[in-house]
């Protein structure tokens, strides 16, 4: 029992109550003096670094681990084809915007149908959307390829595929930008924007008012190709390498 007038603390270790002038606690019988707490040490976790960890974690799965293939023939497959990804992506890469040289290749007829298509979508929504639709329809249409490899086939290389068609098919409009002012380019009627009311990109940057930025849009847009070129590289590049090492187990 406490004697009157006496203060009280609590032990450090086991919180039981004390006397001040006791030297020992009576339950868990540690000598006040000599206690040194045990140091621990506390990491924390800000909420937005648990959200960019959860982001990574999944972005990880969507993209790398859903890959399970482990046929060998489709590696031989998947190998031929990111060969001539690197082979094919690595000339446009290279070859400078003036030339047109992605205009001028068969992925060009490839591209035609789907811009214009996307004129034709995208009438409901006025003139502006109606000449902006073929570019639209040229760029939506190998996204949505990608999105369904990703997550309707959960097939992540031939999203990588669909990721350097989304590059070329930028790469091949960029020269169109770029003839905004000259109009030079042959159309599909075999004559130049010269000869007809323009072509899709002098009207779009023409109702913008941004008709003298052609050529710095047309840069900006190359650049952004490539960079999404060099992105499927490097993910196809991964896909194909964990799915030898799967093979090789």
């Amino acid at each position: 029992m406490l004697t009157t007038g006496a203060s009280t603390t609590r032990c450090p270790k086991c919180q039981a109550q004390r006397l001040d002038e006791a030297e020992e606690c009576v339950r868990c019988g540690i000598i006040f003096a000599k206690y040194r707490p045990t140091a621990r040490t506390y990491v924390s976790f800000s909420p937005s670094s648990a959200s960019r960890s959860r982001w990574f974690t999944t972005a990880k799965q969507w993209l790398i681990e859903s890959d399970t293939t482990t046929d060998s023939m489709t590696l031989y497959g998947r190998a031929a084809v990111f060969v001539a990804m690197v082979w094919w992506g690595w000339r446009f890469i290279t070859t400078p915007l003036e030339t047109n040289y992605t205009g001028e290749s068969v992925l060009h007829l490839i591209n035609l149908p789907f811009h214009e298509a996307g004129h034709l979508i995208f009438i409901p929504f006025g003139r502006f959307m109606t000449i902006l639709g073929g570019t639209l329809g040229q760029i939506l249409m190998p996204m949505i390829c990608l999105g369904t490899f990703l997550i309707k086939t959960r097939d992540p290389f031939g999203a990588a595929v669909a990721l350097w068609w989304t590059a070329e098919s930028l790469m091949d409009i960029a020269p169109y930008i770029n003839d905004a002012r000259a109009l030079d380019l042959i159309l599909i009627g075999g004559v130049t924007g010269k000869e007809t009311d323009g072509h899709d990109w002098n009207n779009i940057l023409t109702m913008l008012g941004l008709l003298e930025w052609d050529h710095r849009l047309a840069h900006l847009t190359y650049q952004l190709g490539i960079l999404l070129m060099l992105g499927s590289f490097l993910w196809g590049g991964v896909l194909l390498l964990n799915h030898y090492r799967r093979l090789s187990r």
